[in-house]
């Protein structure tokens, strides 16, 4: 099992952490404010500058609740002070990206353009430069859901791996397969 429970979480200048009734904990940051429901066998200890979870029981389930919810905890912390962001880019001859508002138009190989909103808690901007793929930037505060709305834009059109054509994350290394060979 983890030990990864057990790791207290160190808080930044400025992020406090409030446990009320019925275990909900509440992380307020520069950036904004999450909370989180905890499991009712999993309490929270605020010591000066650090966060300490514990767990009511050894059982298995409780063991891995305890650093699920740890990790949950630290990425809460994480997103208050700092915050998440993710870049994408769009490889292939005539790909196009444009945000209007919460709405990402994209041009992505099909005979239509995808019209896509961004739920409001993720801010989305478009970068266009000559010779570069387009970029598409999503900044969030919760990284679970920065994370899925990247995860779907990249499922409009997935990196192929013969030209490379597709929706990739910066730095993202694609396995390119050898195409036919002339006999």
């Amino acid at each position: 099992m983890s030990r990864i429970g057990n790791a207290p979480i160190n808080l930044p200048a400025g992020v406090e952490i409030s446990v009320s009734q019925g275990n909900i904990v509440r992380v307020k940051g520069s950036k904004g404010e999450l909370m989180l429901e905890l499991d009712a066998e999993i309490s929270v200890e605020l010591d000066d500058g650090a966060v300490l979870l514990r767990r009511g029981s050894e059982q298995k389930e409780v063991k891995a609740k305890h650093g699920l919810f740890r990790a949950l905890l630290n990425n809460m912390v994480i997103g208050v002070s700092v915050g998440y962001k993710i870049h994408q880019e769009l490889v292939g001859v005539g790909f196009r990206a444009n945000a209007k508002g919460q709405i990402l138009e994209l041009a992505v190989g099909y005979s239509h353009p995808i019209h896509f909103k961004i739920p409001e808690e993720v801010k989305v901007m478009t970068e266009t430069q000559k010779g570069k793929p387009p970029l598409v930037t999503l900044e969030s505060i919760d990284k679970q859901l920065v994370g899925q709305v990247a995860a779907k834009i990249r499922s409009f059109r997935k990196p192929e791996p013969y030209k490379g054509k597709g929706i990739r994350y910066k730095g993202e290394e694609i396995r390119r397969k050898a195409g036919k060979s002339a006999g």
